[in-house]
């Protein structure tokens, strides 16, 4: 009896597996499409306040929280944001360029980079993004204030110009080997100001 028990059970359990695998197959899922376009706040905004670039120029955005003060401090508040944004960029990006051109002069010991970079971020802190703006605004649904700050990359590149050789002039020997036309050159093609 429990031999006969036991088969009925086996018989059941692969019955069940049978007519579970032999059910209905499930519909295919539909791929989902990746969607690209800039979303800010579930909406479709301008795709400068995803990616900020504007040809000539470094971007950055700025954005401030809808208050009771009025659009005109939204605006102020956005420019700063902006601003700040811009500067933390150009940091970045100026010490890359930097590193890159103290490696192709051939002058690049770790302590003269670090040196060099050293000089040319404290100098390019003083920079108060003379000639920055905001160029372009979104309002949000929720009121908030979008605003795309621009500064000339000219204007930025001859203040790290000035910089590097001012940093290089303060060791005569790494002048010397600044000077020549490879060094100047290769300052120009990382620092373009025309």
């Amino acid at each position: 009896m429990i031999k006969t028990l036991s088969s009925i059970a086996l018989a059941g359990i692969i019955a069940a597996t049978i007519t579970g695998c032999g059910g209905a197959t499930p519909a295919p899922q539909a791929e989902e499409e990746f969607d690209n376009r800039c979303k800010q706040e579930n909406v479709l905004a301008p795709k400068w306040t995803c990616v900020p670039m504007v040809e000539g120029a470094y971007a950055g955005v700025g954005v401030a929280a809808k208050s009771a003060a009025g659009m005109g401090h939204m605006r102020r508040v956005a420019l700063a944001n902006g601003r700040s944004d811009l500067a933390q960029q150009i940091k970045s990006q100026v010490k890359d360029k930097v590193e890159t051109f103290t490696r192709t002069t051939g002058v690049a010991e770790g302590e003269t980079v670090d040196q060099v970079n050293t000089a040319v971020s404290k100098q390019i802190a003083k920079v108060d993004l003379q000639g920055s703006k905001g160029v372009d605004a979104w309002t949000a649904p929720s009121g908030s204030l979008y605003m795309l700050v621009t500064v000339p990359e000219a204007t930025v590149n001859g203040e790290v110009k000035e910089a590097v050789k001012n940093s290089f002039k303060n060791d005569q020997a790494l002048w010397q080997q600044f000077q020549s036309k490879n060094a100047l050159e290769g300052l120009d093609k990382e620092f373009p100001t025309n």
